[in-house]
């Protein structure tokens, strides 16, 4: 197999980029440390729903990306098009 093809960037490959840095990434990992633990330590359905936020938490600060501040990011860049698009209309 010689003919070895570079793969093209797809969404989710760029997805990889860090969005959460410095205090934010550390606060993420300590806060998802503290939940795994006090969730395991609980217990029950309460118990599991506190380790799988603190889950979500620990890998945001591990990986330094968050899907959801993305899609805020996104939401915010659009409306600012949106913004900027109106007022070049104004006379």
């Amino acid at each position: 197999m010689s003919d070895n093809k570079l793969i093209e960037s797809t969404s989710l490959q760029r997805q990889s980029e860090h969005n959460v840095q410095g205090w934010e990434r550390a606060g993420s990992v300590a806060g998802g440390v503290i939940m795994v633990g006090k969730g395991l330590r609980r217990g029950g359905l309460f118990g599991l729903i506190q380790v799988a936020i603190g889950g979500v938490a620990l890998a945001r600060g591990i990986t330094g990306h968050s899907s959801a501040k993305s899609l805020l990011e996104k939401g915010r860049r659009d409306i600012d098009n949106v913004r900027s698009r109106l007022m070049d209309r104004k006379p």
